[in-house]
């Protein structure tokens, strides 16, 4: 069992809430956002390719994305991968540059999208925990080994708590600001 180290559980609970945050900012809200684009693989030159490798995404209006891929070839195998990539959109080809209206959302795909970031800040809260976890058992195998005194332990203890409890605030404020964006209040 690894010695306890404070700076290394924050990393780690750090870690998932920007994870959380990364996941959070691909869920799609009505208005224009580059990340929504993040998760596409386009398949060029025989390989799979991000979209960012083979185009660059801008958002020029706040309900249209835009897409200018760098090479007239890949045009047709980009707009495919938009359109097979489940997220509602559908591009308009306009010579090298692929527009994306951003069509509003309707009540039940909002209520879906907003449980499914409730789903991924549940996910978050579960990895932040499994930190916390493996910091108290950190914590009580140097009891046992004699390296610190129960006090110690205690005292570690809390603290760990704290730093848990504030970090799955963050995680559910990053939630709850997503929640509010995608339900339009």
């Amino acid at each position: 069992m690894a010695k306890y180290d404070k700076a290394d559980l924050e990393r780690r609970m750090k870690g998932a809430v920007e994870s959380l945050r990364g996941d959070l900012s691909g869920l799609r809200t009505g208005r224009a956002n580059t990340a929504l684009l993040d998760p596409i693989v386009v398949e060029v030159y025989g390989s799979h390719m991000p979209l960012a490798q083979v185009a660059t995404v801008s958002a020029p209006e706040p309900r249209l994305l835009s897409v200018q891929v760098w090479d007239k070839s890949n045009v047709t195998p980009v707009e495919k991968a938009i359109r097979s990539a489940g997220l509602g959109l559908n591009p308009i080809s306009d010579g090298n540059t692929l527009r994306l209206p951003i069509p509003d959302l309707t009540e039940e795909r909002r209520k879906e999208l907003a449980k499914l970031a409730s789903k991924y800040a549940e996910n978050a809260r579960i990895a932040i925990r499994n930190v916390r976890r493996d910091g108290m058992d950190a914590l009580k195998a140097d009891e046992s080994k004699k390296e610190i005194s129960e006090d110690e332990r205690k005292r570690a203890e809390t603290d760990l708590q704290k730093l848990t409890d504030d970090i799955i605030k963050q995680a559910d404020e990053a939630a709850a600001a997503k929640e509010k964006e995608i339900l339009g209040k």
